[in-house]
């Protein structure tokens, strides 16, 4: 971060602590107000591209939160719209103000929606569908008017719970046949039966959405206003929630403290889903998949805190804890018996989080693929692990196995911290600028790779694809702009160009009676290349362009709303790498193959049929038609099983390290079994070899190569 914008953010703090809403915050009970003029003021004094807050700014707002409370447009009548129109272009003038009585007048009005939509959904599923009559129903909620009626809200939830009922009486019909044709003895059920069971079966799912919204407090609900607000800047300044900024810290550093298992609520009860390998509950091996979670205990409490029928926030906030600590969980085993179970909190690694890496072998050669899922970094502590580290340590174990040439696989990754970029940047050349980034109104930074030595200076591939963001798209640019790498992937990456930086409000406030605010993630700076174009909205373009599952489907950045625009700056002194011959050679090789890979087009041709399929909105709910529509489009659908059926020559093995862990843990022993088996599969990984192969190392060597190699 450059230091301009430190000392803004410093000139920031110090406003805010002498704006009026400090000076009141001790004596104004209401959070939302505080929060409001808080967020409101960081947002105009930081923001890159901060909006004026106008009306047009406020019917966005407007238009935005009311979609985000009733997507389906099941709850709010056209009368409460046109009430709650008043305020259209009045939002603007409330945040100035503090005022929320828009909120208040909306959330108010919801709550009352959803209990009558209780009793509607109740009366509905207390009759018996009839799946023989001629009716449709349109999913294209957006095109959807607001009802004006009762009988018109009755009707449009009793189509959307027949729609739920029939989806699960036709897969009721198949498992009857299928039990038939398998046991001649099996008891046939009548169509009454089956219907009723599939009723019961959307009773039970619409059930549980409404416990989901039951656990929901009118603090969640602000947040979805305040978020509404602060995402018409940009797609990617969001308000953090105490507990979702828990979750961010958790998902960019993939470590918690706790007791290592993930949990979900389940009709009152806290069930546990998945217990993580290598954490506590996994070491004690006393709690297993499916048992429930009845009362918590800390070790400096007398009695133990019942959580049956408790938000699973506030279970999960009691289990949790820090490392070193003990917790005392009263279980419900799987076989119903109660047991009370000790366990000792740990920091505990989500495995899945982490780079790892394969031995891919291929015509008597080694070669490495490294998994990157996400640039993760801790965010108090940079030392600790991060995705660098790991890559590092990745590439040197690969090159212990005489590894020939390296993939990396940014695919599905939507970046992280930019710091690790720079340092994985670096491990592939000798030196050089690797990004730069630009304050507003500030000349732009340029983040350097410092060190002379190169740790792999071999073959590189980076593969990628539309989900490829952010930072994936800083290395994958580095690297092509350098000529380090070949880029294999879709046409364009994701197109997020643009840096975050998540602000502690708590941090803002010399006294605060309220209690924790969160945090506000804000854009505060773009990053350009070396050449000097932004990856902002056009992204990466790959060297070898590949059809993929999303190639018709609009997700990318330019894609969501209020996108920050396009923009170009003055490249930076670079030079690119000379350690390959053939390299536009190389490219050509790989496109020729792909043009001739049946696979892949076959992949291209199911990406246009997803696309059809994902425009059809209307569906009949006439049982015949229903089913007549599902096998049209099984029978579509089978042409595109060789997908899944494909098979390469190739194979995947783990590193020794690896191999010794999997022989105490099970579970990283069937991870990557499966990981290894969905490579086995992976017609761009095998492309990537082949590359790999295609690919030619200048028999003149960087000294400083050399030398790194002796150290490793």
């Amino acid at each position: 971060m450059k230091k301009s914008f430190l000392i803004l953010m410093l000139t920031v703090i110090i406003s805010a602590a002498s704006c009026s809403f400090t000076t009141n915050v001790e004596n104004d009970p209401d959070k939302d107000k505080l929060l409001i003029d808080l967020i409101s003021y960081v947002l105009s004094k930081g923001h890159y591209d901060a909006k004026e807050v106008n009306d047009d700014f406020s019917k966005e707002v407007f238009s935005d939160y009311i979609d985000a409370l009733d997507p389906l447009k099941r709850y709010f009548y056209k009368s409460d719209i046109e009430e709650f129109k008043q305020y259209e272009t009045l939002i603007d003038d409330q945040i100035r103000s503090k005022d929320i009585a828009f909120f208040n007048l909306t959330y108010d009005r919801l709550q009352q929606r959803m209990a009558e939509a209780r009793v509607l959904y109740a009366s509905i599923l207390d009759k018996p569908f009839n799946f023989d009559l001629q009716e449709s129903i349109d999913t294209n909620y957006d095109k959807l008017s607001y009802v004006t009626t009762k009988e018109e809200m009755l009707n449009r939830w009793r189509l959307q719970l027949k729609f739920n009922g029939l989806s699960s009486y036709y897969d009721k019909v198949e498992e009857q046949l299928d039990s038939l044709a398998k046991n001649k003895n099996y008891k046939r059920k009548t169509g009454v039966v089956l219907e009723e069971e599939a009723r019961k079966l959307t009773q039970s799912s619409i059930n549980e959405y409404f416990e989901f919204a039951d656990d929901l407090e009118r603090k969640d609900w602000f947040s979805i206003y305040i978020n509404s607000i602060v995402e018409e800047f940009d797609p990617h300044t969001y308000y953090f929630a105490p507990q979702d900024k828990d979750r961010f810290d958790i998902a960019m550093s993939g470590k918690l403290e706790g007791i290592g298992a993930r949990l979900q609520k389940k009709n009152d009860n806290v069930k546990i889903i998945e217990v993580i390998s290598g954490g506590p509950a996994w070491r004690g091996n006393k709690v297993e998949v499916g048992d429930l979670i009845m009362k918590v205990k800390q070790e400096d409490e007398q009695e133990p805190v019942s959580i049956v029928g408790m938000r699973l926030d506030d279970a999960v906030s009691l289990i949790k804890g820090p490392k070193g600590t003990k917790v005392t969980l009263t279980v419900k085993k799987v076989d119903g018996t109660i047991e009370n179970i000790d366990i000792v909190r740990d920091v505990v690694e989500l495995e899945e989080t982490y780079a790892k890496s394969s031995l891919v072998k291929k015509n008597g050669k080694n070669f490495g693929i490294i998994n990157l899922p996400k640039f993760y970094f801790n965010m108090q502590d940079y030392n600790q692990r991060n995705a660098a580290k790991d890559v590092k340590q990745e590439i040197i174990r690969l090159k212990e196995q005489n590894m020939n040439g390296l993939v990396i696989d940014l695919r599905d990754n939507g970046g992280g911290s930019l710091q690790t970029v720079v340092d994985i940047a670096g491990l592939f050349i000798e030196k050089g600028p690797i990004v730069q980034v630009r304050t507003k109104e500030e000349s732009p930074e340029v983040l350097s790779d410092k060190d002379r030595s190169i740790l792999w200076d071999g073959p590189l591939v980076i593969l990628v694809n539309e989900l490829s963001a952010s930072a994936s798209e800083i290395l994958a640019a580095a690297m092509q702009d350098y000529k380090r790498a070949i880029i294999i992937g879709s046409k364009q990456t994701y197109g997020k160009g643009t840096v975050q930086n998540v602000m502690d409000l708590n941090r803002w406030m010399r006294s605060n009676d309220f209690g924790d605010l969160g945090a506000l993630k804000l854009t505060t700076q773009k990053f350009y290349r070396v050449n000097g174009g932004s990856t902002q909205l056009e992204g990466v373009k790959s060297d070898v362009v590949v059809p993929d599952r999303y190639s018709y489907i609009d997700i990318g950045e330019k894609d969501q709303e209020n996108p920050l625009p396009w923009d170009k700056i003055a490249a930076a002194e670079y030079t690119p790498w000379n350690g390959y011959i053939n390299f536009d050679k190389t490219i050509d090789n790989s496109k020729a193959r792909m043009q001739q890979n049946s696979q892949l087009k076959l992949i291209e041709e199911n990406a246009k049929w997803v696309r059809e399929k994902r425009d059809v909105n209307r569906y009949s709910l006439n049982y015949q038609e229903y089913k007549k529509n599902i096998e049209e489009n099984e029978s579509q659908a089978k042409r595109f099983e060789a997908i899944s059926d494909y098979k390469t020559n190739l194979t995947y093995e783990s590193l020794p390290y690896e191999q010794q862990l999997m022989n105490k843990d099970t579970v990283l022993k069937e991870k990557r079994n499966r990981w290894h088996q969905s490579l086995s599969k992976d017609v761009y990984i095998e492309e990537a070899i082949s590359v790999l192969e295609d690919m030619k190392v200048n028999t003149i060597k960087h000294e400083s190569t050399t030398t790194l190699s002796l150290k490793n």
